[in-house]
C-alpha cells in the first residue's frame, strides 16, 4: 500500500529519477572524462569552456567538468554517510530514552537540550578546528555528533506513545527482553517517521557540507566537492566571467536536494494512514 501510494507522487518519483542519475554520475565518473579533477596546470589557469574541458578550468588549472563529477561522489558519499552514523545515534539514545525512562531519559535529554541550545556551525566549526587534518571520516562524525538530537527526540515520542499500546503489556507478559522488545516490536512501529527524516536528513546534510566547503572549513583541497567548488565565487571576478566554474556545481546541489525533499516528502504521504492520496 505505502509503494503504491509513493508510486502515484509525481514529484516523488521524479525525485527518485534525479538522484538516481546522480548516483550513476558518481559511479561511472572515471568513464565520463579523461582528466584528473585533481591534476592541475598553471598554464591552463581560470581557462573557458572548449572542447578539451567542457566546463573550463579553475583557478589552479584543474578541469571543472572532472571535479563536478568526482566530486558528487564526495558529496553524496558525505550526505549518505553522515545520515547513517545520526541514525545510529538518534536510534540508540532516542529507543534508550524512550524505552527506559526515568533518569535515562532525563540524561539523554538534557545532553540533546546541551547540544540543540549552542548554534550548530559555532560547535561544528569549533570542533573541526580542534582538528589537525581534516578527513571525510572526521567531517562525517563531526556532522553526526552536533545533529543527532533531533532525530533522538522524534524517536523518543514515538517510543513513548508505543508504551502505551496493548501489545506492548502482551509481549512483556509472554516474557520478551528489553532488547526484543525495541528491535522487534517498537522499531518496525516507529519505521515510518525514520525512514522520513533519513531522507530529509540526507538533503540536509548535503548542504551542510557544502556550506561548511565554501567557507574553508569542509574537506580540505584539492580534494573536489560540489561545496569547495563553489568557493571559487568568492572570487567577483569569477563570479562574473566564469558561471561554468560554480554554477553545474550550485545546480547539482539544487537538484539533489529538491530530488531528496520529494522523496521525504513522497514517503512521508506513502507511511501516513490518514493522508489524502490514494
Amino acid at each position: 500500500m505505502a509503494l503504491s501510494r509513493f508510486l502515484k507522487n509525481k514529484l516523488a518519483v521524479l525525485g527518485v529519477i534525479v538522484l538516481l542519475l546522480m548516483v550513476l554520475m558518481a559511479v561511472f565518473a572515471p568513464l565520463l572524462t579523461k582528466h584528473e579533477p585533481t591534476a592541475s596546470n598553471l598554464m591552463l589557469v581560470e581557462q573557458g569552456p572548449s572542447s578539451e574541458h567542457i566546463l573550463g578550468t579553475d583557478s589552479s588549472g584543474r578541469d571543472n567538468f572532472s571535479r563536478l563529477l568526482f566530486g558528487s561522489r564526495i558529496s553524496l558519499i558525505v550526505g549518505f554517510s553522515a545520515m547513517l552514523f545520526t541514525l545510529f545515534f538518534g536510534i540508540v539514545t532516542g529507543a534508550a530514552a524512550g524505552y527506559y525512562g526515568g533518569k535515562i531519559d532525563a540524561v539523554i535529554m538534557r545532553l540533546a537540550d546541551l547540544v540543540l541550545a549552542l548554534p550548530f556551525f559555532v560547535l561544528a566549526l569549533t570542533i573541526i578546528s580542534l582538528v589537525e587534518e581534516v578527513t571525510i571520516t572526521i567531517f562525517v562524525l563531526v556532522i553526526a555528533a552536533t545533529t543527532w538530537p533531533n532525530l533522538s527526540r522524534i524517536i523518543r515520542g514515538s517510543f513513548l506513545s508505543l508504551r502505551e499500546q496493548e501489545f506492548t503489556l502482551s509481549a512483556k507478559a509472554i516474557g520478551a527482553g528489553d532488547l526484543r522488545m525495541i528491535i522487534k516490536h517498537y522499531l518496525p512501529n516507529a519505521i515510518g517517521p525514520i525512514v522520513v527524516n533519513a531522507t530529509l536528513m540526507m538533503a540536509t546534510m548535503i548542504i551542510i557540507e557544502s556550506g561548511m566547503s565554501f567557507i574553508g572549513m569542509g574537506i580540505p583541497q584539492p580534494t573536489p566537492t560540489w561545496g569547495n567548488m563553489i568557493s571559487e565565487a568568492q572570487n567577483i571576478r569569477i563570479l562574473r566571467d566564469h558561471p561554468e566554474a560554480w554554477l553545474p556545481p550550485g545546480l547539482c546541489i539544487l537538484a539533489t536536494v529538491l530530488s531528496i525533499n520529494f522523496i521525504g516528502d513522497g514517503l512521508r504521504d506513502a507511511f501516513d494512514p490518514k493522508s489524502s492520496r490514494s
